[in-house]
Order: structure tokens, then sequence, then C-alpha cells
């Protein structure tokens, strides 16, 4: 199969080329005018490798807690409208008997098939967290840091946990810390109250990210950084930063982006199950919440529970209105989650070798077609 597009989005710009494709990877590229007929030819619409969303509860009235079979299924299907290939569908805290069953119910649909975007993993948030800092996790479920606990888990999920948010300071000598980092998990610091010497001390002993950075840690002091002055002065270890302009305003988004760099901060939706569903009251870990108008999620007491932010939509705020560069606000949804995870040999990048996943967008941040290891995943009609 033979794609073109005058402006696909190859080495940190944008270049007339042709993409080859064969069973679901990039075998060749060409440039724009190499052959006279293709099977898809975007001519100026954007082609963008596909977007990797590694936190996100549910959409669509799904929740990864809910543990049914049919409503996963569901959220694989649809999330591809919003330029989404790969994921990491997240728990959130609740009772080790609910969350047993919703890493064992991503396991079952994980080896029996599937359509539509990639299972990347699973993301564990909680129940190993700081209960002021818990934000919308429920309080009666935060646990100890336990290793024998989590290989609980792990088992159930048949090893498809990637990735866990854990407050680190509560984790004894890092004992879990450090069990899950040999076991290659990546473990991501964060609903944490863990002060700057606590969070370098946490990334010495294996921590790899953080967590929706300036949501649910220690802010900014200048007597001690806590975690948001760990987050701007560390370079070289990821962060997680929910872009819905809401959670983070479109300045806070700025600072961050300009002092992390370009090649380690990583734009989450945090999305809840209400996600394409509109305004209204929902459950979300057990808890009622309601969603107002401008999409932000609440709890009862007011507290924010999430978002229902499209990666797509977080990628216009980055640039349009947070004036990111541009190569910063792409790499935030592609190349830094697949880096951080360990699949940067294969995914985030168009580039020969790699899997055939992209997105085709217009100059509205409209998502015309993506697809997930060569198929056409979606497909909007005025794209066609």
């Amino acid at each position: 199969m033979l794609i073109r597009s005058t402006k696909v989005w190859s080495n940190s710009q944008f270049l007339p080329l042709t993409l080859e494709i064969k069973e679901g990877k990039i075998i060749s590229i060409y440039d724009y005018n190499h052959f006279d007929t293709v099977d898809y030819d975007f001519e100026n619409n954007r082609i963008l490798p596909g977007f990797i969303d590694i936190h996100t509860h549910g959409a669509y009235g799904y929740d990864t807690n809910d543990a049914t079979e049919d409503g996963l299924r569901n959220w694989i299907k649809n999330i591809p409208s919003e330029g989404v290939t790969s994921f990491l569908p997240t728990t959130i805290t609740q009772t080790e008997e609910v969350l047993l069953k919703a890493v064992k119910n991503i396991a079952n649909v994980y080896e029996a098939g599937y359509d539509g975007a990639e299972i990347l993993g699973i993301h564990f948030e909680g129940p190993y967290l700081d209960a002021e800092k818990r934000g919308a996790q429920p309080l009666k479920c935060i646990q100890t840091p336990s290793i024998e606990q989590f290989k609980k888990f792990q088992q159930a999920s048949n090893n498809l946990i990637k990735l866990i948010t854990i407050a680190c300071e509560k984790d004894i000598d890092y004992k879990l810390t450090k069990y899950l980092a040999s076991q290659n998990i990546k473990v991501s610091l964060g609903h944490s109250a863990a002060n700057y010497k606590e969070s370098y001390l946490a990334f010495a002993n294996g921590a790899t990210s953080q967590t929706h950075v300036f949501n649910g840690m220690v802010g900014f002091h200048h007597r001690d950084g806590g975690q948001v002055g760990f987050a701007l002065r560390s370079k070289d270890t990821y962060g997680e930063i929910i872009c819905d302009g809401i959670h983070s305003t479109t300045d806070a988004l700025n600072t961050y982006f300009n002092a992390k760099g370009r090649d380690h901060a990583i734009m989450i939706t945090d999305s809840l199950c209400a996600k394409g569903c509109g305004r209204g009251s929902y459950v979300f870990g057990g808890e009622n919440m309601e969603i107002y108008e401008d999409g932000s999620a609440h709890r009862d007491d007011g507290r924010l529970a999430g978002s229902t932010l499209r990666v797509i939509d977080g990628l216009r705020i980055l640039i349009e209105e947070a004036l990111i560069p541009i190569d910063s606000a792409i790499n935030s949804c592609t190349k830094n989650p697949a880096e951080m995870l360990g699949f940067g040999d294969k995914k985030g990048k168009l580039k020969v070798g790699y899997d055939a996943d992209f997105v085709v967008i217009n100059s509205d941040y409209e998502i015309l077609n993506t697809f997930t290891r060569g198929k056409l995943a979606y497909s909007n009609k005025i794209g066609e």
C-alpha cells in the first residue's frame, strides 16, 4: 500500500513523502512524486505518527474498572476517532477484588483479539498513593505499597501492567519501586506528598516518570521546589501532563514544556468514562461526579476528577493556545510516550521498520483518517 502527502511529519518537519506499507510496517519511504499513482493521496493534509495515550481511564460510558469485555472493545474501536492508535487502559484505586477483575478483563480481550487501537499494556494508577494527595481516588481503598499484593495484580493481568503510579515516599526502603524497575515495569511518581529531596530519591531508586504534573503533587516553593520544582529542574526524566487548559492553564503548559524540553514531556488525557457522552452525572471510582459545560469532571466536593479531553484537542491547545513549539507538542503524544514505555524502536515515528500507525489531520485539527498497523481504523467523510 502506498500513501502520500505533501506534509508528512519526518525528522521534526513536514516533508512531501510517500510511505510504502506492507504487513503493518513502513517498509520504504520515497519522495512525494516517486509514483504516478498511489492508494491514498492526502495532498496537503498532514500525516502524523499515531497518538499514544498512556493515562486514560475510559470513554463512551465505559470505565476500565467496569471490567466488561463489550465496553472495552467499544472503547478500543472508537478511540481512533481522536487519532489514538495505541494506549494504556488505566485503573483507578479500588478494592483488590475490583482491580483484579479489571486487569483480568483487559488480559482476556488482549489475548482474544480486537479491532481498533492497540493495547500496549495497563497503567495501574493506585492503590499505593498518599491520602492527602489522592485527588479523586477513593480514600478507603488506598493501600501501603506491597510487592506480594502487586504480584497478584500482575499475575491476573498476564504481565500486562507496564506502568504504575505510586507515591514512592510511602514505599518503605523503595522495595516495591526497586522490584518494579527490575521487572521493567515503569514507575511514575504521583498522587504523592513527596518533597524535592524525596522526589529525586524516588528516581534514584527506579522511578521513570511523574503522573499528571502540577496535579496531585506538592507545588513549587522557593525554599523547597517540591515535585513541581523537580519536574521543571530535571531535564532527562519523563512527566505526564493533562493538556486540556483546565487541569493546567495554558500558561502553566507553556512553562512546563519550555522547562522540560522536546523529548520528555508526555501529553495525557486522564479521560473518564464520560468522554464522548456530554454533560451530566456519572460514577467514577465508585463515587459521583458531574461533567461541567467546559468538559471538566468534578466530585461532589468540587474536586477535579479527570477530563473528557481528546488527544487531537490537546495537540491543538498546545500549539495554538499554549504556543508550544510544534515538534515538542507532536513528540508529547507520539515519540515521547513510546520511548518512555520502551516501545521507541517501533512506535512514535514515521520511519522504515516502524509500525504503520498514523493519523491524517487537516489545518483545523480535524481527524480525517487513522491507520493502525496499516489498517484504516477511522475515516471521517470530510476527508474523502
